[in-house]
């Protein structure tokens, strides 16, 4: 895929939910409701086969173009796994699997859970539980990741109804992060794909973590948006609260972690693979999850009384920022799994591990 295309097309979807992610969208959604006619806008758009080769059917976008989209769904708050059925599907379809229809998530994406499977005869049994699925209950398809009796890694394509056994859940902004039970669920043998190595050692999560810290990059956009927006309306002693020091000291505050976290998150978008270097993934995770509490706090203390308010529509932004901070790992899961490895590696590979360069 051209350059060109990817930038038109990042610009058509930003347009896409500008005019599609309203406050009456967000605020049915919040109260449960599935939007289906944003789900049908950006179906028809592609986006959900936009990591599939183009020989599969799909766009064939690059991973970092596929980053910058999803960026642009943290930014309007989207209120879809519109970024966990893109990555369902390029794994499923570079492992073998076909594209598959409508929403859909993948589980676990906890290190501490884990799913079995057992082949038979005419197909295959999956046995465990996965926690906090993202919108588990909500979807068509589910990419499950389990293991045989020797360890040995497959992804299987589980459909809604084979989701019997489950426990609805919900994080701080009412998205569905479900708890489900996959007691005896037999799949057809045509539905199960051999898994990548990269999988079988690292599973899940570095997908939700990246998928998350593109979010956040998006989401603190938006919501510095709100705050600058604000401190240029509002009047106070005659002038724009915009003009005190104090408020200008905060806004710099904010921008500032904003830049750190946007270069971690562009750092991780470099690799070739979607979640590849895991280095990347944990630094970004760390860092974005970091200035996300940071952004979020001080724009709502910009906006004074006023963000604390329903009527505006900073809280649909920074109830994300809250959960998606915690989700694939919050920063002390990632802070202390970065500790590990630059102590095993030892004191000298540690400013190559974090530029990327060999150590000589």
């Amino acid at each position: 895929m051209s350059e060109d295309f990817s930038r038109i097309m990042i610009e058509q979807m930003d347009r896409l939910l500008d005019q599609q992610v309203t406050r009456d969208v967000l605020t049915a959604a919040d109260r449960g409701d599935w939007p289906a006619a944003l789900w049908t806008a950006v179906n028809d758009a592609g986006i959900p086969h936009a990591m599939v080769a183009e020989a599969a059917g799909g766009l064939g976008l690059a991973p970092a173009d596929a980053m910058s989209l999803m960026r642009r769904m943290g930014f309007h708050a989207l209120p879809l796994p519109l970024a966990e059925t893109m990555i369902a599907n390029c794994l499923f379809v570079e492992a073998g699997g076909g594209p598959l229809d409508g929403p859909a998530s993948f589980a676990p994406v906890s290190t501490d859970d884990r799913i079995a499977i057992a082949f038979g005869r005419n197909g295959a049994t999956l046995n465990g539980v996965a926690r906090h699925v993202p919108w588990g209950c909500d979807v068509q398809n589910l990419v499950v990741l389990a293991r045989d009796e020797n360890d040995k890694g497959y992804l299987a394509r589980v459909p809604r109804d084979a989701l019997a056994a489950n426990q609805r859940r919900r994080n701080v902004a009412y998205e569905s992060r479900d708890n489900l039970r996959l007691d005896g669920v037999d799949i057809a043998l045509d539905a199960v794909v051999e898994a990548p190595g990269s999988l079988h050692a690292n599973g899940l999560l570095p997908y939700v973590a990246a998928i998350r810290v593109q979010q956040m990059v998006g989401g603190m956009e938006r919501a510095l948006d709100y705050a600058l927006t604000y401190a240029n309306q509002r009047i106070q002693f005659g002038r724009p609260i915009a003009k005190f020091q104090a408020i200008q000291h905060m806004l710099a505050i904010a921008a500032g972690h904003f830049a750190a976290a946007s270069a971690a998150a562009d750092a991780m978008a470099e690799g070739a693979d979607f979640a590849g270097d895991l280095f990347a993934v944990a630094i970004a995770k760390s860092r974005c999850g970091e200035a996300a509490g940071h952004v979020a706090a001080i724009c709502h203390q910009v906006h004074g009384a006023m963000g604390f308010t329903h009527e505006h529509a900073l809280h649909f932004t920074t109830r994300r920022l809250w959960s998606w901070r915690d989700e694939g790992g919050a920063e002390s899961f990632w802070q202390e799994w970065i500790g590990r490895k630059v102590c095993a590696r030892g004191g000298e590979a540690l400013w190559p591990s974090i530029t990327g360069t060999p150590a000589s």
